[in-house]
């Protein structure tokens, strides 16, 4: 469906620019903003691939079960529908640990790790199940320390201060994870299985 909204977008943008006699304009933007992503993403494939390795590195290494049973209290109260030792865990915390070092484009992969281990767990395939909800709304909000990708995009785009987001972030995805989790918890008592 986004597909379709994305082709209509670029469908009207240039037949408006065709229309006013601006078809160069909207093609000289078109070429400029594909370097500019193509620079961006070169730019944020270092610092994903450096965090996924690590990531890779502290679960092999052990920090992920330390981590865990740190946090276990935390995930049983938001995660009541997994076992203690099932591989979902460490897949969720290091979801967490990921978003909360700010790194979201590192994080995906163990969130898919994460949705498909939490659907090992599922009887209804079809439908997803309270945790995988909680685990969608939390990894949506993910409280961020350190938003490192966003500073980066800010340094890479010119900003004069890139940090200077640090604290509103702070407030906004605890805000966030807050009403997320209220919400879920009460429509997991409402609608849940």
């Amino acid at each position: 469906m986004l597909n379709y909204v994305w082709a209509v977008m670029l469908i009207m943008g240039f037949l408006v620019g065709i229309m006013n006699g601006r078809a160069h304009v909207v093609t000289q933007a078109a070429i400029s903003s594909a370097k500019d992503a193509i620079e961006l993403c070169i730019g944020l494939l270092g610092v994903m691939c450096l965090w996924t390795g690590l990531m890779n590195v502290a679960e092999k290494g052990g920090l992920v079960r330390s981590i865990s049973r740190l946090i276990r209290p935390a995930v049983k109260f938001l995660f009541p529908g997994i076992p203690d030792r099932h591989p979902a865990v460490g897949a969720i915390v290091m979801n967490f640990t990921a978003n909360f070092l700010g790194l979201g484009n590192a994080a995906t992969p163990l969130g898919l790790k994460a949705m498909n281990e939490m659907q090992k767990l599922n009887s209804r395939k079809e439908t997803a199940t309270d945790p995988m909800c909680m685990f969608l709304v939390l990894n949506t909000s993910a409280i961020q320390l350190v938003p490192a990708t966003i500073i980066a995009v800010r340094a890479a785009a010119g900003s004069a201060n890139p940090s200077e987001i640090i604290v509103p972030i702070w407030l906004a995805t605890i805000c966030a994870s807050i009403a997320g989790i209220i919400c879920a918890k009460l429509l997991s008592k409402l609608y849940g299985r």
